[in-house]
């Protein structure tokens, strides 16, 4: 019979040091070296991490009432906008959002300068912010306009609410045609030119856990260098599995989470703003996952390398049809992280818009705090949906 725990079990040992914490890159090996059933019986938690541009994030900031007050109808921060639509002195600012002035705007491929990701950056780093104002007026709300600076420690709360983040398994970009083009995947040259990727591969936190056996509503989480909560499935949550010709599951799809936390606890160099040019702003946001080894299964998935996963290549250039099959191929981390890949005979140079150290960082960081006794896992209240059906892809040949 295989081992099998609990989260309070797990808890336990701890609050008493006694936990075994391992990072998604360890267990791989401990599992080579001693196979799947003993590494099980030793090994509490696995830790994850992932550094990468995620666009459906942003915060909720309450600024506090002026005197007189003001029903905040419009609010910019460092020029950028942010809806108001929630209460008198509430407002959202979303990662991607722009000056209206922006020369970005009109002026495309050009370079985008800065918006909402940096905002939130220059907020959790503790810089003054330029806030203005307008309103309509009310007799409870007299103020029609207001501008006036804050910091992060100024306003009541500020909320980092991001709708979908760690994307399970991302594209690898490429350019069929004979232009350059400019997307959110970076900028990707005529041709076959290059391929970007955005995955950390064997340290994704979905990844690890790709039949969402452990991950679901109150999971708690590394997010911008403090503690976050999974609060529900991000948008655009469509887990599933990549299969190669013969049937067999090559990787996981495209699962996200929607994760929440309070921005006065993260640090700036979790959160940083990020700008693509021809495309725009996004927030480059640090999160990671604790995988508890529950039973023989999770750590199965857990224990996956790169040589194992694969990603979907596709054509930037068409709307990307058959996102999850990938309309050119599968190809494994291992090759992406090598520097190059093959794609219709042609070798093709590899990036990451996520960074891997970064990731390992992240995983090493949870590690610690968990071995430290310093974060206990948050068992879910309600697991999130896990894979539909298959897809199948086409595996690039190794080389």
């Amino acid at each position: 019979m295989g081992v099998e725990r609990t989260y309070k079990e797990i808890n336990e040992r701890i609050k008493a040091g006694k936990a075994v914490v391992l990072t998604a890159e360890e267990v791989i090996g401990r599992v080579r070296e001693q196979g799947l059933a003993k590494t099980a019986a030793q090994v509490d938690v696995v830790t994850t991490g992932t550094f990468g541009p995620m666009c459906s994030s942003g915060a909720f900031l309450n600024f506090g009432h002026s005197s007189p007050r003001i029903r905040m109808s419009k609010v910019w921060l460092n020029g950028v906008p942010a809806y108001t639509g929630i209460a008198a002195v509430d407002a959202y600012i979303g990662a991607t959002e722009l000056p209206e002035d922006d020369p970005a705007n009109n002026n495309y491929p050009g370079t985008f300068r800065y918006g909402g990701g940096h905002v939130i950056e220059d907020l959790v780093a503790g810089k003054p912010i330029k806030l203005e104002a307008l309103s309509y007026g009310t007799d409870c709300y007299p103020r029609r306009e207001i501008e006036t600076s804050i910091t992060i420690n100024d306003i009541n709360e500020a909320i980092l609410f991001n709708p979908r983040n760690a994307y399970q398994n991302y594209n690898c970009a490429v350019n069929l045609s004979d232009k350059t083009i400019y997307t959110y995947m970076g900028t990707l040259k005529p041709r076959l030119g290059n391929a970007n990727y955005s995955t950390s591969g064997q340290l994704s936190p979905l990844m690890k856990d790709p039949n969402f056996a452990t991950i679901g509503i109150g999971t708690r989480i590394f997010l911008g260098g403090g503690i976050g909560y999974v609060v529900w499935n991000g948008t655009q949550h469509f887990p599933g599995w990549l299969k190669d010709d013969s049937g067999n599951i090559v990787g996981s799809a495209g699962g996200t989470l929607a994760v929440l936390g309070d921005l006065k606890q993260m640090k700036p160099q979790w959160l940083r703003g990020t700008s693509f040019q021809g495309y725009g702003a996004t927030l480059t946001v640090g999160l990671g996952v604790p995988i508890p080894i529950l039973n023989e299964e999770i750590l199965r998935f857990a224990a996956l390398s790169d040589e194992e996963l694969h990603a979907p290549v596709v054509d930037y250039s068409e709307g990307y049809p058959n996102r999850l099959a990938g309309n050119l191929g599968l190809v494994s981390y291992a090759r992406l992280k090598s520097g190059k890949i093959t794609v219709q005979g042609k070798e093709v140079p590899t990036a990451p818009l996520s960074s891997y150290a970064k990731a390992r960082e992240i995983a090493h960081i949870l590690k610690q705090w968990i071995e430290k006794g310093d974060f206990l896992l948050g068992e879910p209240v309600q697991l999130l949906p896990g894979p539909a059906a298959g897809l199948t892809g086409k595996v690039l040949a190794s080389k």
